[in-house]
């Protein structure tokens, strides 16, 4: 038995169509990017490999802005957006070569945790060693919140309820990172991950509230 679905009511109506819009317009532009790639031998999982594979790369220049703060950061801020892009490719070249699996759905959303969580990890490693403690508890805690912004959709749509409303979804996460090591010379990295934190912990509150909301409301089941 499943729930029947129905329409987020978590966002508001402007951030709604902005969210749909560049999300839309994201996987329109990876389809069209894969047409060709989808006659070919590579498969949706070496995308996903190819994705982690980068974004932990980008993790491990990212430590090594006491050498070059404009450098490394900018080439960890590029490699970490490379990446990412394969993630969205991954899932296109699925759709459009009838490539998709189950375990591959499950691989691109373990590899999606791994690689964000090393790029925040390697984030962490830098405030610590600067002895800003404050940013550290924080970067912690833009973790935590991160890894559960999925969980909860995933724990919503086990019960057929829709989990996917609120301000702080992977795309979001993926910018604010990427802006956060491209203004770090000039210290805005801080700033980024504290956004981060409080988006993220938003939208699992804003993603609980709805998932109640649908259950008090009486969402009927469907046999």
């Amino acid at each position: 038995m499943r729930y029947s679905q129905v329409p987020p009511r978590g966002q508001s109506p402007l951030h709604k169509r902005v969210q749909e819009g560049y999300t839309v317009g994201a996987r329109s532009l990876a389809s069209r990017s894969v047409t060709s790639l989808a006659r070919t031998r590579v498969t949706p999982n070496a995308l996903t490999t190819a994705g982690v594979t980068l974004c932990l790369a980008a993790a491990v220049l990212v430590p090594f802005e006491d050498r070059h703060r404009l450098l490394f950061y900018w080439l960890g801020a590029g490699v970490f957006v490379v990446g990412s892009i394969l993630d969205i490719l991954d899932g296109a070249l699925a759709r459009a070569g009838g490539k998709s699996t189950p375990f591959g759905a499950f691989l691109d959303s373990t590899t999606d945790r791994v690689g964000e969580g090393a790029m925040l990890a390697a984030i962490g490693l830098v405030f610590a060693r600067r002895g800003n403690d404050v940013a550290v508890v924080f970067t912690v805690a833009a973790v935590a919140g991160s890894f559960l912004v999925p969980y909860v959709r995933a724990k919503a749509e086990a019960l057929g309820l829709r989990g996917d409303v609120g301000l702080g979804s992977r795309a979001e996460r993926v910018v604010v990172i990427t802006a956060g090591l491209v203004l770090a010379p000039w210290g805005a990295l801080q700033w980024a991950i504290y956004l981060l934190a409080a988006t993220a912990w938003v939208t699992v509150l804003q993603r609980v509230l709805h998932v109640r909301k649908q259950l008090v409301g009486g969402t009927h089941v469907d046999q």
